[in-house]
């Protein structure tokens, strides 16, 4: 194999506008607007014969990208998964440097949250790291995960 890394992920929204300005507020930047519409070969590249889509690549400072749309036609509404334990890609986990007050911010802008309160587990070389599940705007999962402060 000749892969050299993880190029974006992809996560599909039902209202962009919605959804870009709370992936803003997690400190992604649009980086380029998705082309409007597919066909052809673009289309088959993703299992379609044709396609409209609303959506933008979007970069974090971190270097990390999504890829975020909002598919028009063919349309889906089905929400995302319920639970964490289905197969797939399951959630997507975010470092932050104090957990705290992220999880104040996205209180304060009403989001909801998998549970009350972080969870720590041991982390690598006698570290605690401490982490809490929340949805975006259409319920897929996202993570805050916070690597702790390694032990003397």
């Amino acid at each position: 194999m000749n892969i050299t890394g993880l190029l974006h992920i992809n996560i599909n929204c039902s209202d962009f506008d919605r959804s870009l300005r709370f992936y803003e507020m997690l400190g992604f930047k649009v980086l380029m607007a998705v082309q409007p519409e597919g066909a052809g070969d673009v289309a088959a590249a993703v299992g379609m014969t044709s396609y409209e889509v609303r959506g933008a690549l979007m970069k974090h400072r971190d270097g990390s990208v999504i890829d975020l749309l909002e598919w028009r036609d063919p349309g889906d509404t089905t929400p995302p998964y319920e639970r964490l334990n289905h197969l797939g890609l399951g959630r997507i986990a975010f470092v932050t440097t104090d957990i705290e007050a992220d999880i104040e911010r996205l209180q304060a802008e009403g989001v909801e949250f998998l549970s009350p309160r972080p969870a720590a587990v041991a982390g690598p070389r006698g570290s605690t790291t401490r982490f809490i599940c929340f949805r975006d705007p259409d319920g897929t999962v996202l993570e805050l995960v916070d690597m702790g402060v390694m032990a003397p």
